[in-house]
């Protein structure tokens, strides 16, 4: 094969995979406005087709099915999350304030990328007779979550001892579900960044308070 044509397959091979993903990004982006409306059992393949403007066969090349597709939504939305929050470092203030920003950081990802948790605990919540994968994936993804939320507990509060800081973290990751929830049903007229904040100092009065009372 000469230089030229091998030019010519690479951009043509570079081409076809750049289309490749722009189709998938459109497949997702169009999955999240319609679960988002209609939920899990609302969200179909036709559905999502007609959203994105792509044919079924596409949207079935890149996913398996709608629950592949689903799982998928909650592995990006993730993904952006946990980019997003990121501890402040020891050099930013007291424990008090580098939650505090830590808070307001997953607070404003919240915002940015809810569908991660939206979808997760909609399919948290029910029971079916065959779990749908993006199920398991979203309780793959917040186990990670916690264990990350656990570790910068251990780090901002060292005198916590593992009971105390697995105790701290689930009253964390509870409240900050209630907010979100909170936010789901009332809407962009809930600030979520200031409820996150006031929680931030809440989680930090209960870790004195749990402090105290292992050294009791």
């Amino acid at each position: 094969m000469s230089r030229p044509q091998a030019t010519q397959t690479t951009q043509t091979t570079r081409k076809k995979r750049a289309n490749g993903v722009e189709s998938r990004q459109r497949i997702l982006d169009a999955t999240v406005e319609i679960a988002g409306e209609r939920g899990y059992e609302g969200t179909s393949i036709a559905a999502v087709s007609a959203k994105c403007g792509l044919p079924a066969s596409s949207i079935y090349w890149h996913f398996k099915d709608k629950d592949d597709l689903i799982a998928a939504v909650i592995e990006r939305s993730f993904e952006t999350w946990l980019a997003a929050v990121e501890l402040p470092g020891e050099e930013t203030g007291t424990p008090l304030e580098r939650v505090t920003v830590m808070a307001a950081n997953v607070a404003r990802s919240l915002v940015d990328a809810p569908d991660f948790l939206r979808l997760g605990l909609m399919l948290a919540l029910e029971r079916r007779p065959t779990e749908p994968r993006g199920r398991t994936v979203f309780l793959q993804v917040r186990g990670i979550a916690t264990r990350k939320i656990a570790e910068v507990t251990g780090t901002v509060f060292p005198e916590l001892d593992e009971d105390a800081v697995r105790t701290l973290t689930t009253y964390a990751v509870a409240g900050a579900d209630g907010l979100f929830v909170h936010r789901e049903i009332h809407g962009d007229a809930v600030d979520l960044v200031a409820l996150f904040e006031l929680h931030a100092q809440v989680v930090c009065d209960a870790a004195g308070r749990l402090a105290a009372g292992s050294e009791g």
